[in-house]
């Protein structure tokens, strides 16, 4: 068969190619399984907190507009469309600001990947470990197309989670459906066109970040059915000289990202203590320290130094000192962040509406970033922050982060107990948390979408 009639049989593996090669063999380890888990627990806490937000709202009626009756939409009665019920649960996943992080393609995989996977799990039998395999193999994806894609100038315009995010839940949903390489390979090259958002938000508070999401995870799902189908997408929409690497500035990195990874993408995730943007983590945990250890009170604190990175410091919205109309600006803000942990010592929503705090407003108006270029150097391997704040009584008070701190396991049970049991009630959550422990052995997977339905609402 020459290389004509059959277009899969190429001189060099594309990066289409490779990577559905790895999601077929890809085999998680126990304790990627572990951290599956706690991916799950970690989404369904943000969703079903942030359930009420205009933006989650919006998602929701749009949802319950469209009709269908196929897939939960969590935290409430509406069944959906498994696109709209994917759209409307990313959106409801990224609510908070506070979904999972993974550093290395600063992106919220789990948002887009998990919503994707809730809705082929109500529309098809699957069992529950190959919805944990097809979670990892999502951030794997995820994860290697960020890296090669991934830096602070490509993040300054366009959004990192846009432009991972729908070949993420794609590789995923191939997995999942047990897709053919050749299907898989199509419908990640679909996925990849599908691919970015804009940061126009940040510097607006406009609530378009929450929805990228969104449209990443209905773009994964239309990909899929593309792919499985029979569609065909360029073997080189990634890495071909107009693909998506090019488009980017990136074709340099070239498909061999895709074979390059020495461990498992979802062990790199981590869960956000703070309830805000990843860059603004490290300096709001070493504000926090130093509320905890001396409590400075607003009207004696004279100025405020952050130290951060590079990175940290041209993220959009990051270097925005105020005055702030949104939560989305406060939660963006690193100023405002160290004001918030500063004077409240802690990270609890009500914080973040920074029309009701206005003590925190201006003293984040004093914060003052500093760009240090040792922070600057260990960035990403560390993400470090330092926090000096000077006293009216000549006192200079310091704490350095070393790197930024994830929320513990016992942090992301003690959120998802608390949201949903107020959410659902007590005996859901606890019949919630006893299936996700044991979702190795679930033979339906779709369980866990079921469990997160209201009667109302």
């Amino acid at each position: 068969m020459s290389l004509a009639s059959n277009p899969l049989q190429t001189l060099k593996p594309t990066f289409t190619q490779t990577l559905a090669g790895r999601c077929a063999d890809f085999s998680p380890t126990a304790d990627d399984l572990i951290k599956a888990k706690l991916c799950i627990l970690d989404f369904l806490s943000c969703a079903l907190t942030g359930g009420r937000l205009p933006w989650s709202e919006q998602a929701k009626e749009l949802a319950d507009h469209a009709g269908g009756s196929s897939c939960t939409v969590i935290g409430s009665s509406i069944r959906a469309t498994a696109g709209d019920a994917a759209f409307a649960n990313a959106v409801l996943g990224h609510s908070l600001v506070r979904d999972d992080m993974h550093l290395g393609s600063v992106s919220h995989l789990g948002t887009v990947i998990i919503p994707t996977l809730l809705a082929l799990s109500q529309t098809q039998p699957v069992s529950g470990y190959d919805f944990l395999r097809a979670l990892a193999v999502g951030y794997e994806a995820g994860g290697t197309l960020g890296r090669a894609v991934l830096d602070v100038e490509v993040s300054k315009i366009f959004r990192p989670t846009g432009i991972t995010g729908p070949v993420a839940a794609a590789a995923a949903g191939a997995v999942l459906l047990h897709l053919n390489k050749e299907q898989t390979t199509h419908a990640l090259g679909i996925a990849s066109n599908t691919a970015a958002g804009y940061n126009e938000w940040a510097a607006t508070g406009g609530s378009e970040m929450f929805f990228h999401a969104g449209f990443a995870a209905r773009s994964a799902l239309t990909a899929l059915a593309l792919g499985k189908s029979g569609a065909r997408a360029s073997l080189t929409a990634v890495d071909g000289r107009a693909g998506l690497l090019a488009a980017f500035n990136k074709l340099a990195n070239s498909y061999a990202a895709a074979e390059s990874l020495e461990t498992s993408e979802i062990q790199a995730v981590f869960f956000k203590e703070v309830p805000a943007c990843n860059f603004a983590q490290s300096a709001a945990q070493a504000a926090h320290a130093l509320a905890v250890s001396h409590a400075p009170k607003f009207e004696d604190i004279t100025s405020v130094t952050a130290h951060i990175n590079y990175a940290s410091a041209h993220y959009p919205g990051c270097d925005n000192p105020g005055p702030l109309d949104s939560i989305l600006q406060a939660k963006m803000s690193i100023q405002y962040n160290v004001a918030a942990a500063l004077l409240t010592g802690d990270f609890s929503e009500p914080n973040y509406v920074p029309s009701q705090q206005g003590q925190i407003s201006q003293l984040a108006q004093k914060v003052r970033l500093s760009i240090d270029p040792r922070l600057t150097a260990r960035f990403p391997a560390q993400q470090s922050a330092r926090v000096e704040i000077s006293l009216a009584n000549g006192q200079t008070l310091a704490h350095a982060m070393d790197d930024v701190r994830g929320a513990s396991e016992e942090l992301v049970h003690k959120r998802f107990s608390s949201a949903a049991s107020a959410a659902l009630n007590s005996a859901k959550a606890e019949r919630l948390l006893e299936l996700i422990a044991n979702f190795e052995q679930a033979k339906a997977a779709g369980a866990l979408a079921d469990l997160c339905a209201t009667s109302n609402g």
